[in-house]
């Protein structure tokens, strides 16, 4: 038994992967797919498409559970309930959610890269006011700008904005915020988050209404706790076949493994990488199972596509390792580029051994 635990981008492909060649079991804490790089859209108001993992699903079993525990002992999964799952080889798909390890931000702050929080900061501007979204990466961009309406004042904070982009995508950016009125504070680092606002190192209060938290990524302690070998930051340490190093019949993908390219460059977390690894992490396993050593996960970049409301967008196109070049495509033909693409992921999930080039 193959047991495949979270179902986002990772986790559902690597578990469609598998399916139709090995006997696999997905867990996952809710029974349906989670389109995280739409979140931003859901809380600016607008209605997401519901996918039910049961009709994205291919040959592959539903667990649905919340896990609390891992023993790699006993080869068994512990859920919430009290079952326990027991498996021969398992995938740790998990992922990552927001950091929300300053102070105040877990009592105040909406996490965009949660479903509920995102349907809950929506809620909380349906009457207008003022939002400070933190971080100025390509999430809190493009939250910043998908906010942005006459009766919602929007203040992005940052310590600086788009700092993986090039100078034309930034430049791009920011006369894009102006033009939708989002007010953008570079250099500052928020100390502590309240009811009433943000607190910044500086000493200044920021007024909101609402705090976007999109500043940072933590993982589950899960794999650190169950004493397979983690990262600095809790993600499971793997090798080049996306095998655990300490547990070899563990295997990590997506933001919750420390997945390095030929060279050693680590993985950033995105759905543009977790992709291409389950896709390798289930050849790997596929392999090992008819006796045959796996090879090594090949991997380069193409673009970051970031979405500007609904009638701009910026595709970034980058070097294989991720270094931003000076070329971008904007306007309704970048809009329809990243529309495609996200889209096009929905595709490769039903459909796992498409190539993924996103």
């Amino acid at each position: 038994m193959i047991v495949v635990l979270g179902a986002g981008y990772a986790g559902l492909m690597v578990a469609n992967a598998l399916g139709r060649k090995a006997d696999v079991r997905l867990v996952n804490e809710r029974d349906t797919f989670v389109e995280r790089v739409r979140l931003h859209q859901l809380a600016a108001g607008q209605e997401l498409v519901r996918r039910p993992l049961a009709k994205l699903l291919r040959g592959v079993g539903l667990e649905v559970g919340r896990v609390v525990a891992l023993d790699p002992a006993a080869r068994t999964v512990g859920l919430a309930d009290g079952r326990e799952v027991g498996y021969d080889t398992l995938v740790y798909a998990l992922g990552s959610s927001g950091d929300l390890s300053t102070p105040g931000a877990a009592e105040h702050a909406y996490d965009v890269g949660v479903p509920a929080d995102a349907a809950r900061l929506r809620d909380r501007l349906a009457g207008g006011g003022t939002v400070a979204v933190v971080g100025g990466g390509l999430t809190g961009i493009e939250t910043a700008a998908e906010l942005a309406r006459p009766d919602l004042k929007v203040v992005l904070l940052t310590d600086r904005l788009g700092a993986g982009l090039s100078e034309k995508g930034r430049a791009h950016v920011a006369a894009v915020f102006a033009r939708l009125g989002v007010e953008v504070r570079e250099g500052v680092a928020v100390e502590r988050v309240r009811a009433d606002g943000v607190e910044l190192a500086s000493g200044d209060h920021v007024t909101a209404d609402a705090v976007a938290w999109t500043a940072g990524f933590r993982v589950p302690d899960l794999a650190r706790d169950a004493g397979i070998e983690v990262d600095a930051v809790g993600r499971m340490v793997v090798d080049e076949t996306l095998r655990s190093v300490s547990h070899p019949d563990v295997y990590g993908v997506g933001d919750a493994a420390a997945a390095r390219m030929p060279g050693g460059q680590e993985l950033r977390m995105a759905c543009a990488t977790g992709l291409p690894s389950a896709q390798h992490a289930a050849r790997a396993i596929l392999a090992r199972r008819a006796g045959r050593e796996p090879g090594a996960l090949r991997f380069r970049y193409f673009n970051q596509c970031i979405s500007l409301g609904r009638t701009d967008a910026l595709i970034q196109f980058v070097d294989r390792d991720d270094t931003p070049r000076e070329r971008i495509l904007t306007g309704r033909l970048a809009v329809a580029y990243k529309e495609a693409i996200v889209r096009g992921v929905v595709v490769a999930e039903r459909h796992p051994w498409i190539p993924t080039m996103i």
